[in-house]
């Protein structure tokens, strides 16, 4: 029985990760900002075998209510065996080229509010000495694309902020893995013009994360086949690469 905490509890990847979880007999504490989605992720999964569900609402932004969400987390489940931080939201590029709150707030979305919450963490997992600590970035993350560089940028900087945490807490026996999805099927993606053949469904991606955490993997790209995209991607030379429309 797994002690499972997720953040952004809602979002699709989370709850088919959640689902998978559930069916093992885990124990969850379960955050995100809307009320009703939580009371409906979580009759969900106690449908789906879950032991016990706990509920917290919280906006992942607000940076100075992370602590009292991890105390509450604390009690409800004495020990956290898996963190999954899931939050985030996919900006308008054109719209935060035009407006820097626009754009310091969806910054603040993808990298500064996930960079505070896997701080906190670290240092609770550091404490506990076991667990797993795990972070959904993006392979927008590997190089700034002018289509979404703002996006790509807050990715890029959790990333490099959690490959550091990896190699400071292996060192006392937590793992922390680094997931880099590509373009999967969402209410964040619905609208956009994607390639169908590049589009994952939540349920393969959740099941990459989940095996993932269970082999105690240090990074991935899910569906497996964009690593191999994004190493051709970073391998274009810049005066190149910065006459592509990408």
């Amino acid at each position: 029985m797994k002690r499972v905490l997720i953040i952004g509890a809602t979002s699709a990847i989370a709850t088919a990760c959640a689902r998978l979880w559930a069916s093992e007999g885990s124990e969850f504490f379960l955050v995100a900002r809307n009320g009703d989605k939580l009371e409906q992720t979580a009759a969900d999964l106690k449908g789906r075998g879950a032991r016990a569900i706990n509920l917290h609402e919280m906006d992942a932004t607000d940076i100075a209510a992370h602590p009292s969400m991890l105390h509450s987390c604390l009690l409800a489940l004495g020990q956290i065996d898996v963190a999954l931080i899931a939050h985030g939201t996919l900006p308008d590029q054109k719209v935060c080229e035009q407006d820097v709150s626009v754009a310091l707030q969806e910054f603040a979305n993808n990298g500064t509010s996930v960079i505070a919450l896997l701080t906190l963490l670290a240092n609770q997992f550091e404490t506990q000495r076991c667990g797993s600590l795990a972070v959904i970035s993006s392979v927008a993350g590997d190089r700034g694309r002018p289509s979404n560089y703002l996006y790509g940028s807050a990715k890029a900087a959790v990333s490099t902020f959690s490959e550091g945490l990896q190699a400071r807490l292996f060192k006392v026996g937590v793992h922390v893995l680094t997931i880099k999805p590509g373009f999967v099927d969402t209410p964040m993606t619905q609208g956009l013009s994607l390639p169908a053949a590049l589009l994952a469904q939540p349920q393969q991606v959740a099941e990459r994360i989940v095996a993932g955490i269970a082999r105690k993997a240090p990074t991935f790209y899910t569906p497996g086949f964009w690593a191999l995209i994004m190493l051709v991607i970073r391998s274009i030379p810049q005066p190149i690469f910065k006459r592509l429309n990408l």
